[in-house]
């Protein structure tokens, strides 16, 4: 069982970015804010000492937001999930068989601290 606690990640409407003019226009690419995330997600697995876990996965992230705003959580995972995959913390997050995810207290600046497990593992 591995934990990495993590910056708060952007949310989905904010990780995407869709360009309507110029040579991109129609093309879904990660914003700059999406790419600065997969930045400090890479910079913690590494501090952190993150092995990548391989084969099924559980996961659970417990997510403490920055304030008291009405966020919904489902949209944290995209940004979270794939930038622990650039960053190398398991294969692919297809992988992912079970993934829960809960709110925790209001916590300044936010985080989220992500557990994943081999499954079958106790």
């Amino acid at each position: 069982m591995t934990t990495i606690t993590l910056p708060w990640p952007p949310s989905t409407n904010r990780y995407w970015r869709h360009p309507t003019t110029g040579k991109l226009a129609g093309r879904h690419l990660i914003s700059e804010e999406g790419r600065r995330y997969r930045v400090a997600v890479q910079e913690q697995v590494l501090v952190q000492r993150i092995r990548p876990t391989s084969g099924r996965l559980n996961v659970e992230v417990m997510a403490f937001p920055p304030d008291r705003r009405v966020r919904d959580l489902d949209n944290l995972l995209k940004s979270l999930l794939d930038s622990l995959t650039c960053a190398g913390a398991w294969g692919d997050d297809g992988h992912i068989d079970r993934l829960a995810i809960e709110r925790g207290p209001v916590k300044s600046g936010g985080e989220v601290v992500v557990t994943i497990q081999a499954r079958g593992m106790p």
